[in-house]
């Protein structure tokens, strides 16, 4: 089969773009594979490029000149203006444009592919409107239906029937888009662990590790609230937070109005997340909701038992409470802070579950998650 899957953003630091990295990369062994990134914002993605898998861009926005080279005065023009294409309640709005409106249907209409995947409700709309039906059009949803406000739940609710599969992350949000779009293919696919062999935590090391994006939805002032507790009782434990985004700074005045800034490091985006797990003895997760739980999964490949909210859909669906990690009550950072400390003061019991954590992850090879895949596009086609 020739398989195209479209991101947003290729360079986007998101487990969006790492999971299709991933998927993409396993599905090129036996298909020929292309991924089309609607922008193009670094010269190169935000991570390595599989092999045998090509990537194309649709607008170069790396920079204002480039828009106006590529078309004198047009492009820079309709690259100001605002999309008429996708919904404003779209939560990536702001990064498509008039000129996105443009390229996005002239490409689908001409797309010579088997399958497209697209892979956010914008684009899985614009695959329900302009691609051709002799297409498979299938499309991820990488969020959790309830986290979309009213407007783009009813363009959901009204294209996405046309698609000829939806899929989700959890078999909780599968149940939610039956609910909403009877009738509709809709299957949990859920992402995929790339194949390697991943560093191991030895339990020894006094640090807690956290890792995403720097947004309001991954709890992260919640998680600094929460080791005020640990530090408390535990002050040669510290806390390490991988990533980057729009809340560092309010997150720093917090660890410093907290008095944590010998506790708790804002340690930036890593290129070794993997590594940086290994050093750690605990996962935490503190998300006020989450589609699925990547990060869970990639920690308990590095030997790490997760503390995390029982917030609406992923983690329950991959953390099996008491055996390879404990669930709290969401955004309650004083039940976080508890666990936290629970693990710390029983040893055995970290190990224990340190030790289950990668039979665990082992449910989410990418090999079986393509398999999967691979089963639907085959009775779509």
């Amino acid at each position: 089969m020739r398989i195209v899957f479209m991101l947003l953003d290729a360079a986007a630091l998101d487990g969006t773009v790492r999971s299709t990295f991933t998927l993409a990369g396993e599905l090129a062994r036996r298909h020929d594979v292309e991924i089309l990134s609607v922008l193009r914002t670094t010269d190169a993605p935000a991570f390595p490029l599989p092999d045998r898998v090509r990537l194309q861009h649709l607008v170069d926005a790396r920079d204002d000149a480039r828009l106006a080279r590529l078309r004198p005065g047009r492009a820079r023009r309709l690259h100001e203006e605002p999309s008429a294409l996708v919904h404003p309640e779209e939560r990536s709005y702001r990064f498509f444009s008039a000129l996105t409106d443009e390229r996005i249907p002239r490409a689908m209409r001409r797309l010579r592919a088997d399958v497209l995947v697209t892979t956010r409700a914008g684009l899985n709309v614009a695959a329900a409107r302009f691609a051709p039906s002799r297409i498979a059009r299938v499309g991820q949803e990488h969020l959790h239906l309830g986290i979309h406000e009213p407007g783009i739940l009813a363009e959901i609710e009204r294209w996405y029937p046309k698609l000829d599969a939806v899929t989700t992350l959890t078999g909780a949000d599968r149940e939610s888009y039956e609910r909403l779009i009877p009738g509709t293919t809709v299957r949990t696919l859920r992402n995929g662990l790339p194949d390697r062999v991943y560093p191991r935590s030895r339990q020894e090391n006094k640090i807690v590790v956290a890792a995403g994006r720097l947004a309001w939805i991954k709890g992260y002032d919640l998680l600094i609230k929460a080791f005020a507790r640990v530090a408390e009782k535990h002050p040669e434990w510290t806390l390490r937070i991988h990533g980057k985004g729009g809340r560092f700074e309010q997150l720093r005045r917090l660890v410093t109005r907290l008095g944590l800034y010998n506790n708790v490091m804002l340690m930036g985006p890593s290129d070794d997340i993997e590594g940086e797990f290994a050093k750690a003895s605990i996962l935490a997760v503190p998300s006020r909701a989450e589609a699925f739980g990547m990060t869970i999964v990639e920690g308990f490949a590095c030997g790490l038992p997760a503390v995390a909210f029982d917030c609406p859909r992923g983690p329950r669906e991959i953390i099996t409470d008491g055996h390879d990690g404990l669930l709290v009550p969401p955004e309650d950072p004083t039940a976080l802070g508890d666990a936290l400390v629970r693990l710390i003061d029983d040893g055995p019991l970290r190990r224990r579950m340190a030790a289950a954590a990668p039979g665990s992850a082992r449910r989410y090879a990418v090999r079986s998650v393509a398999a999967e895949w691979e089963d639907l596009l085959t009775a779509l086609r």
